[in-house]
């Protein structure tokens, strides 16, 4: 995915100010948790993965069949978190991120976004 056709995607879903944060800081946190890889898993010590371009969580938002204890916050099958069309990736981040008040859920946001100067992250977008 290129990041000028993820900045348009994510203005389209109205990310810019929702819940205090600009679409910069979407783009970082896609980033830094998937490197824009909408076919990203990443499995946890805990059991459960992370699925997608923003690598959401099978143990509280979305169902793969194998996370002991999952709750499917999002209720959508961590599958449909794979493909490029990442409309659905979007309504659930927006779900988790207005649960949280931010974007905080995300280490890679914290660790990598949060307090930075987001602004190479949409030039030229």
């Amino acid at each position: 995915r290129d990041k000028k056709g993820l900045v348009r995607i994510l203005r389209q879903h109205r990310l810019e100010g929702f819940v205090g944060r600009t679409v910069a800081d979407w783009v970082c946190l896609a980033k830094h948790e998937s490197s824009y890889n909408t076919r990203a898993i990443n499995r946890n010590k805990n059991g459960s993965s992370d699925y997608g371009i923003f690598q959401i969580n099978s143990k509280y938002w979305c169902h793969d069949g194998q996370t002991p204890g999952a709750s499917n916050g999002c209720r959508i099958p961590c599958s449909k978190l794979l493909d490029n069309d990442i409309a659905d990736d979007i309504k659930c981040a927006k779900l988790i991120a207005q649960r949280a008040r931010g974007l905080t859920p995300w280490v890679a946001w914290r660790n990598r976004c949060r307090g930075k100067d987001l602004s190479p992250y949409v030039r030229g977008c």
